[in-house]
């Protein structure tokens, strides 16, 4: 099983909205400039995101997306399922029909690993990463990198130290 490009991109870009949404709306030429991922791409995410009601959009000067829920209320998970991301490790995605048209012998073990992924994921919320020292650390280079029209010192504290 591997994750793809879109549920990676899509986990990346809601981070990137729960980090810095408490400002007003990020648009997605902001998180595209930002985190390296294509605008058009991002179009295409944030039409799912918008759809499964984890995002939504704000028209006019200033707008851009924001976060639908609290980002206690957001789980990884969330993100995967709502972007079509299959968190499947057997070959038959769950068809049992993996050897000849039967269940193969490992089968079970697939589904095992595939359910314990999901769990992992599941208990993760946008918050909770958010608060990791590691992502701190990121946010840090990430501001001190780029302009943005929001100064640093508004920047959380646990985001800035």
């Amino acid at each position: 099983m591997k994750l793809s490009t879109k549920g990676r991109y899509a986990v990346t870009a809601m981070m990137h909205l729960a980090i810095h949404d408490r400002y007003g709306p990020v648009t997605l030429a902001e998180i595209s400039q930002c985190q390296g991922i294509s605008l058009s791409y991002l179009e295409q995410l944030f039409a799912k995101l918008r759809k499964h009601s984890l995002v939504e959009g704000v028209r006019g000067p200033g707008g851009g997306y924001r976060l639908a829920r609290a980002p206690e209320q957001v789980t990884v998970a969330d993100i995967i399922s709502a972007v079509d991301e299959r968190l499947d490790a057997t070959r038959c995605f769950g068809h049992e029909n993996c050897h000849e048209g039967r269940r193969c012998l490992t089968h079970e073990l697939w589904t095992d690993l595939s359910r314990q992924i999901f769990t992992f994921l599941e208990g993760i919320t946008l918050a909770q990463f958010v608060e990791r020292p590691a992502v701190c650390e990121v946010v840090r280079h990430q501001n001190g990198t780029r302009r943005r029209d929001r100064p640093i010192d508004r920047m959380p504290v646990s985001v800035m130290l």
